[in-house]
């Protein structure tokens, strides 16, 4: 009995001493510096927001934490500003017209970036890096077999059909500047009903269901292509230019110096196809968002 007494308390006096171990090591990785990338919550931020979060890890040694799908381009704002996320990739159309209230007056891409850089540095004491080298934009997309049927090829096609056609879109699309109401009122469509208000992930199953005629997806969106979809051409020229760019707090930049060289490696690095394919290769083909990204990097020779 007092053999086994003696081996008890080695055992608990171990298992205490490793606990502590244990809770030492939290602490200390609860300390290191590190940095929060965030993302919307669609397939192609979540993507977007892995490489920065992959490549910002392998150039500089710097932790990072992921914080995916947090909601709109406000939500994500708001995150930024408070301190909760450190960057995430942003639509310079959106971010004029959503964020910095403006008119976008022209569609020179470059003219739009320099006006969200110079406004951002002002009013928020945020950097906006270079782009990444695409831009996705809203895409107005219909069923193939639709556009067939009915020669549609640009958006102002469908304007005798859409008092018969049911529409589906995002809430942002729905409130946002340059949204909804401007796009209709430009093309002069009239909807058969108020649009339904659908969750992004799902717009794309309720079109090929005919469960609605149309609706407002991304020109990146992989599925397009996969499910046999059309996306109409803006030929009224509506949108804005939505070139994808990282958003950095300058108090990031300031405590990880390394990190602007980090982003500058991205720099015109992601093509529009590119991105389509990596965004088909998680939402068609089902693989794994890291995994996707690892190997887009090793193309690249990141």
């Amino acid at each position: 009995m007092r053999v086994v007494r003696h081996q008890g308390v080695s055992f608990l006096l171990f298992f205490l001493l490793f606990s502590f171990t244990l809770f030492l090591s939290a602490c200390h990785a609860s300390r290191e510096p590190s940095i929060t990338v965030g993302s919307k919550f669609f397939t192609e931020q979540v993507v977007l927001g892995e490489l920065l979060a992959q490549h910002i890890e392998a150039r500089t040694g710097i932790r990072v934490k992921r914080k995916s799908n947090l909601g709109g381009t406000l939500l994500c704002q708001k995150a930024l500003l408070s301190g909760d996320l450190d960057l995430y990739v942003e639509y310079t159309g959106t971010a004029l017209t959503s964020v910095l209230g403006e008119a976008p007056d022209d569609d020179d891409s470059e003219k739009i970036y320099e006006r969200v850089k110079r406004g951002y540095a002002e009013r928020f004491a945020l950097t906006v890096p270079p782009p990444l080298g695409f831009a996705n934009s809203f895409a107005m997309v219909v069923r193939g077999e639709d556009a067939q049927r009915y020669h549609l090829q640009k958006i102002s096609d469908i304007a005798p059909l859409a008092p018969q056609w049911r529409a589906g879109f995002g809430y942002e699309f729905l409130e946002r500047p340059d949204g909804y109401a401007g796009w209709a009122k430009k093309y002069g469509l009239h909807f058969a009903e108020t649009p339904s208000v659908m969750d992004l992930g799902l717009i794309y199953r309720a079109l090929v269901d005919k469960k609605v005629d149309i609706v407002a997806g991304n020109s990146t969106d992989g599925l397009i292509e996969a499910l046999h979809l059309v996306a109409l051409t803006d030929d009224r020229h509506y949108f804005p230019p939505y070139d994808a760019v990282p958003i950095v707090r300058d108090a990031t930049l300031e405590k990880f110096p390394a990190l602007r060289g980090a982003l500058a490696d991205l720099a015109g690095k992601i093509s529009e196809d590119e991105m389509r394919k990596m965004n088909a290769a998680v939402d068609a083909d089902q693989r794994d968002v890291v995994e996707v990204v690892r190997a887009f990097r090793v193309s690249k020779g990141l």
